[in-house]
This record gives C-alpha cells, structure tokens and sequence, in this order.
C-alpha cells in the first residue's frame, strides 16, 4: 500500500524489451535508502517489484497486462516518473491508501491558475468517473488529491506549490496520459450492495444439522 505522497521524481535511464516484459531502470536519491529486492515501489502510481537496485538507481520488470493498462507503454529515456516507496506500518498516513492497481488512463484536459494553486481538468470514461466523488480522494501519476469538481466527462483537482516541486503533473501537457487510481472504498460497497439481495444458496439448514447429530 501506499499514501499518495511523492517521495521524488526519477529518470528513467534505460528501457528493455524482451518477451513482452520490460525491464526498466530508474535514476533516484531517496528511493534507494533502505530497500531491498523483492520491495514494492510505485512508479507513476503503478506498484512494481525492485528487482536490482545500486546506490543510485533501481530495475523493475513490467508485465504486458501492465504496460496494456497504464501510461507505462510512453515512458522513454529520460522520462521523469513519480516515485513512493511501500507505506510502513506506523508511518503516517498522510495521503490516502492508494493500492498502486490503476483502475485506468485519463486525459489531462487543461490547466488553470489559481492564486498560487493550479487547477487540473482530466477527462476519464464513465467507468472510472462514476468513483470519482466531489471531495474525495483520487490517485493521478500516483499523487494524492481531493477532487473538486466532477461531471459526466471530467473532474478537476487543484495542485498546491509543493506538489508542483515534488511531482511531474505540472510538467504534462494537455492531452497527456496519467494513471488514475479511484478511492477503494467505493468499489467496495459497489460490490457488498451488488449482492446483498443475493439468496444465501446453501444447502445447509437446521434439519440437515439435527439430522447429523450436529444440534
């Protein structure tokens, strides 16, 4: 699991392609203190597996359902990405619980200052927009935002300065990809009401247990 909260912004330094699986190699400070082989860390908000590491860069391999799914597929040489290690427990949770399963892509629409802040519109398909809830949590690149403002076609989320600094989402142009990862909660009572009317099927009653001895 993870908070939402950019640790740094990495470059990716090199790009393999082999059997539909890519091997990527990111540049960094931060992410590689106190991490081992085997770790979790979210990359542009997708969850990966360090699988190499040194004292200035990290590799992680990216599954074809993978690279199909996120804005993974556009990364080049020298892309910059969002990188978050994996939440500890005891940490503070200073974000939101973001799982680092993207639930799709969306379309920056365009920019808009406001004062000091600046405000993103995303376009996103009715799937993803129907989690998308007026200030609640969502996931773009692996950040942590509040939604406010959503429609049927777009929602909107305001970027302070220090988000700005610490995390590539400024940096997009319109009609860039991101990666959107919705709140969990609500697709959790999507599916609890989906079937809480469903008829228990089980063949299991109170005569077949007094037949059995068991009452």
């Amino acid at each position: 699991m993870f908070t939402g909260l950019i640790e740094e912004v990495g470059k990716v330094l090199d790009i393999v392609v082999k059997n539909d699986i890519w091997t990527i190699t990111i540049e960094c400070e931060k992410i590689v203190n106190n991490i081992s082989i085997g770790d979790s860390v979210a990359v542009n908000g997708v969850c990966l597996t360090v699988k190499e590491f040194n004292s200035n860069s990290f590799k992680v391999d990216v599954m074809a359902e993978t690279i199909r799914k996120t804005n993974i597929k556009f990364l080049k040489i020298d892309s910059k990405v969002n990188l978050e290690r994996a939440l500890r427990v005891g940490d503070r949770l200073g974000g939101h619980m973001v799982s680092g399963h993207i639930d799709g892509i969306g379309v920056i629409e365009g920019f808009e200052k406001e004062g000091d802040a600046i405000q993103v519109s995303v376009s996103a398909t009715g799937g993803i927009l129907k989690y998308v809830v007026y200030k609640g949590s969502v996931a773009i690149d692996g950040i942590s935002l509040t939604v406010n403002y959503v429609d049927d076609e777009i929602f909107k989320v305001s970027i302070i300065p220090h988000t700005k600094e610490v995390t590539t989402l400024t940096k997009k142009k319109v009609k860039d990809l991101v990666n959107i990862e919705c709140d969990v909660v609500g697709k959790y009572i999507e599916k609890f009401l989906k079937y809480k009317d469903v008829e228990d099927e089980s063949s299991i009653d109170m005569k077949l247990l007094k037949e059995n001895g068991f009452i």
